[in-house]
C-alpha cells in the first residue's frame, strides 16, 4: 500500500493526516498551538516558528507511528494552512517574524493607507479580490515603522503552508489560493502584482515564485527527514489555502459549484471564473483557487459555531445531563426539542454576525431581539432554532449577492463542516436558500484536500478535479420546502431592517461592536 501526507496548521491546531491513495484516512497526530499576542503590540497575533515547527514534527513523527508504515511508502506529501498569515525570511531562507492569520496590529497602517491614498484600495481589491484589513501590505508597513531593522533583512515572504514546504524542501514559494489572500496579487493572471507594494513605498522584490497546487517541489531534504522521520524518497508538492483545498475535497472544483462550510465562522464560497470582475462595491471577498482558471466569490459569517457553543454552555445544562443520560451529543439533543418549533422561531431575531461587507465591515452588538415572556415561545428550544435559521439567512443573503455580481446560476449547495451533522439545520439551510443540499462523507476535507494535491503530484490523480470525482462520497441530500422558503424571505427582510438599527447604535456609542475591521 502507497501513501499520501496531508499537513494541516489551522488557527488553533497544526495537524499530520496520514491518506491512502482511495482516499482513506490511515492516522492522524495532532498538537494544538497558541498565537500570542506581542507585549505591548495591541491586537497582535504572532506566530511562533521555532516552537510551532517542533510541533509541525511531533504530528509527523505521531502521524507515523500510529499508521505504523514505512515512511518511504508515502509517496507525496503537501500542506495547508489559515490563509492570511505570513512568514517573512532573510535572503538566506531563514526566518525572521511571522504572524497569524487575523493578527490585526496594522490598525494605523489602514488608516494611512485609506487617507493618504486615496482611491487605492478599490483600485487593488479591483484587481485582488482583497481589502486592506487582513493583507500584508499593511503589516509590512507596519513591520517599516516598528521593526526597521527586521523589515531591512527581509528578503523573501510566504504563508504558513509554504513555510512548512520550505521547511522539508527547502524551496520557498507560494501558491495563488492561499499568496492570494495577501491582497498583493492579480486574480486573472494568477500571480503576484508586487506594483502594488510599489505604490506604498514597500518593497516589491520579495515575493517568490507562484507555483499552481499540485506542483512538485522537490523531495525532503536530508535535515528534514531526520526532524521528522520522513523519508528523502518522498515528494513535497505546493499545497493552497485551507478553504479551497477543503473545498476540493468536498468536490466544489467546478464552475458554479457552491460550499457552505459550517465552522467557528461559515463560509460561503461560490466557483467563478477567474476572469469575472469583483464587485464594484467591496462588499464580498474574492480568492484564487485551487483549480487553474477559477476564483472563489466567499461571504463570510462571523462567529457562526462559536455562537452555537456559547449558547449550548451558557444555557443548556439541562440539556447536556439529558444528552449524557441517553449517549447523545448534545446539539443532536437541542434539534430534537428545535424541531418542534415552528418555522421562523416566532420571530425571534438573533442579532450577532451581519452579512459580509467586505469594505467597511464590523458588526452590531450581539442580542436576541423579538423575545416574549411567554415561556412556551420564548425558551432554550426556539432560541436555539432562532440561532440555526439566522446563520442560514445570513448565509443566503451572501449567496445571493455573490449570484448577483457574478452571473452564476446554481441551484445546489455542498454543506460540511460541523454544522451539516446536523440534519434540522441541513434542512433549514435548503428550505431557507431554496436550493438542494448535499452532504458528503467526509471528516477531514481540508486535509484531504491537500492529500489529493499531493497524489497529484506524482501522478496518482490526473488532477484535482479528477481526484473529487473519485475520492468525495455523498452521504444525504435535503429538498427545500418551498412553503417554508415563503415565510423565511418575510424574516430575511425583517431582520436585515432590524440590524440596520442595531447597527445605528454602535454608530452612536450606545452598544459594543462584537467586532469591527482593522482601521475602522
Amino acid at each position: 500500500m502507497q501513501y499520501l501526507l496531508a499537513i494541516d496548521a489551522g488557527t488553533g491546531s497544526v495537524r499530520a493526516v496520514i491518506f491512502d491513495t482511495l482516499g482513506n484516512q490511515v492516522s492522524v497526530g495532532q498538537r494544538e498551538w497558541r498565537h500570542l499576542e506581542e507585549e505591548g503590540v495591541p491586537n497582535s497575533m504572532s506566530f511562533d516558528f521555532k516552537a510551532n515547527w517542533a510541533l509541525v514534527c511531533e504530528c509527523i513523527q505521531e502521524a507515523i507511528r500510529v499508521a505504523n508504515i514505512d515512511t518511504k511508502d508515502i509517496l507525496a506529501l503537501s500542506a495547508t494552512s489559515m490563509r492570511e498569515g505570513i512568514v517573512l525570511y532573510d535572503k538566506e531562507g531563514k526566518e525572521l517574524w511571522a504572524v497569524a492569520n487575523v493578527d490585526a496590529r496594522a490598525h494605523e497602517e489602514v488608516k494611512y493607507l485609506k487617507e493618504h491614498f486615496e482611491g487605492l484600495e478599490e483600485e487593488f481589491y479591483a484587481k485582488s479580490g482583497q481589502t486592506f484589513a487582513l493583507g500584508a501590505l499593511p503589516r509590512l508597513l507596519w513591520l517599516k515603522n516598528n521593526a526597521p531593522e527586521i523589515y531591512e533583512k527581509v528578503a523573501s515572504l510566504s504563508m504558513i503552508g509554504d513555510w512548512i514546504l520550505a521547511r522539508l524542501s527547502g524551496v520557498i514559494a507560494s501558491d495563488p489560493s492561499n499568496g492570494g489572500t495577501t491582497g498583493v496579487f492579480s486574480l486573472v493572471k494568477r500571480d503576484w502584482a508586487s506594483e502594488m507594494a510599489t505604490k506604498v513605498g514597500l518593497k516589491d522584490d520579495i515575493f517568490p515564485p507562484i507555483l499552481e497546487v499540485g506542483t512538485a517541489m522537490g523531495l525532503v531534504t536530508q535535515k528534514a527527514s531526520v526532524e521528522t522521520t520522513l523519508s528523502t524518497q518522498t515528494q513535497v508538492v505546493m499545497g493552497g489555502g485551507d478553504v479551497q483545498l477543503g473545498c476540493a475535497g468536498l468536490g466544489v472544483v467546478k464552475a458554479g459549484d457552491v460550499g457552505v462550510l459550517g465552522g467557528s465562522f461559515w463560509q460561503q464560497v461560490v466557483n467563478i471564473p477567474s476572469q469575472t470582475p469583483s464587485p464594484q462595491d467591496m462588499g464580498i471577498r474574492v480568492n484564487p483557487h485551487v483549480v487553474d482558471g477559477l476564483s472563489q466569490a466567499e461571504g463570510i459569517s462571523f462567529f457562526s459555531g462559536l455562537v452555537m457553543r456559547w449558547f449550548r454552555d451558557a444555557f443548556c445544562d439541562m440539556e447536556k445531563l439529558e444528552a449524557k443520560e441517553r449517549g447523545l451529543d448534545v446539539y443532536e439533543v437541542l434539534e430534537e426539542k428545535a424541531s418542534c418549533v415552528p418555522v421562523c422561531s416566532y420571530d425571534i431575531m438573533p442579532i450577532f454576525s451581519d452579512t459580509m461587507k467586505y469594505g467597511k465591515w464590523y458588526h452590531a452588538a450581539p442580542s436576541f431581539l423579538n423575545l416574549s415572556i411567554d415561556p412556551e415561545v420564548c425558551n432554550r428550544s426556539s432560541m436555539f432554532r432562532a440561532l440555526e435559521e439566522n446563520a442560514a439567512i445570513v448565509s443566503s443573503i451572501n449567496l445571493e449577492r455573490i449570484k448577483a455580481f457574478s452571473g452564476v446560476e446554481f441551484s445546489e449547495i455542498v454543506f460540511a463542516g460541523g454544522a451539516s451533522r446536523g440534519a434540522l439545520w441541513s434542512q433549514i439551510l435548503a428550505d431557507v436558500t431554496g436550493y438542494k443540499v448535499k452532504i458528503p462523507k467526509v471528516n477531514e476535507a481540508t486535509a484531504l484536500g491537500a492529500a489529493m494535491a499531493a497524489g497529484v503530484g506524482v501522478g496518482v490523480y490526473e488532477s484535482l478535479q479528477s481526484a473529487a470525482k473519485e475520492l468525495v462520497v455523498w452521504t444525504k441530500t435535503y429538498e427545500p420546502n418551498l412553503e417554508n422558503k415563503k415565510l423565511y424571505d418575510e424574516l430575511k427582510q425583517k431582520w436585515q431592517k432590524a440590524y440596520e438599527v442595531q447597527l445605528k447604535l454602535v454608530d452612536d456609542n450606545i452598544t459594543t461592536s462584537m467586532w469591527k475591521a482593522p482601521g475602522l
